[in-house]
């Protein structure tokens, strides 16, 4: 299935971050006849096809709300995510914490927008991922990407027979205010939009959208001593 951004009404989740700033515009460039700009505490844009929106997506009636009021929404682009150095073996309150946005949050805004899609002829729904979901370096951030990733793959067969496109967006880091204490390489925000948008157009069910993503899925076939070196170098004490 291939879908054209030009004459989409397309929903941004999470739209003050840096990749969602750029969700909402590239979306507008390539034709996109209006775009919800949802945030919790959503921004005023300059374009008046730029329509601002409340929705938390931890919060389930806001959800609910935003699904409601952006009945006529035609591509969902779920990414509204938190970042976080909460290890595995933290707090279960942080933990939580971290899969509510993550994980359940992504999770609500395709069921309430499932029915929307639908109704409007199927549509397409983006679920941005990380690299991290197939690599558990980042602790609890990396189990609720891994979480959502699974998620994705049963979502994209769910909702299949009502001819929605469930596309998973897999990228490494970005250079967002999200990353900024990140001193590893960091892709341009614009370029991993312009590639989601180019998989969507083309019908991709999966987009890696850099090589950091390209790379660490090719290697999931390896020995796991491949992936996480440190197992190795850094022997438990005897």
């Amino acid at each position: 299935m291939t879908t054209d951004i030009s004459g989409a009404v397309v929903l941004v989740t999470g739209a003050n971050g840096g990749l969602g700033r750029e969700f909402v515009t590239q979306a507008l460039e390539r034709g996109a006849i209006k775009v919800y700009a949802s945030a919790r505490t959503p921004r005023d844009w300059e374009d008046a096809r730029m329509v601002p929106l409340t929705l938390d997506v931890t919060d389930e009636d806001s959800v609910r709300a935003a699904a409601a009021v952006a009945s006529d929404t035609t591509v969902v682009i779920n990414n509204a995510g938190v970042a976080g150095d909460v290890p595995m073996l933290g707090s279960s309150e942080a933990l939580r914490r971290v899969f509510e946005t993550n994980f359940f949050g992504a999770v609500s805004v395709a069921r309430e927008f499932a029915g929307v899609l639908g109704r409007n002829g199927g549509g397409v729904l983006v679920d941005v991922h990380s690299a991290l979901s197939w690599l558990g370096v980042a602790g609890a951030y990396s189990a609720s990407k891994a979480a959502f990733w699974s998620a994705t793959n049963s979502l994209r067969l769910e909702l299949a027979p009502q001819g929605t496109h469930v596309v998973g967006l897999h990228l490494g880091y970005a250079d967002t205010p999200m990353t900024e204490g990140v001193t590893a390489l960091k892709a341009d925000p614009a370029d991993i939009v312009a590639r989601a948008y180019d998989g969507v157009a083309a019908g991709e069910f999966e987009i890696l959208a850099d090589d950091t993503s390209v790379q660490v899925k090719a290697g999931l076939s390896a020995p796991l001593e491949a992936l996480y070196p440190q197992l190795v170098s850094s022997p438990p004490a005897a």
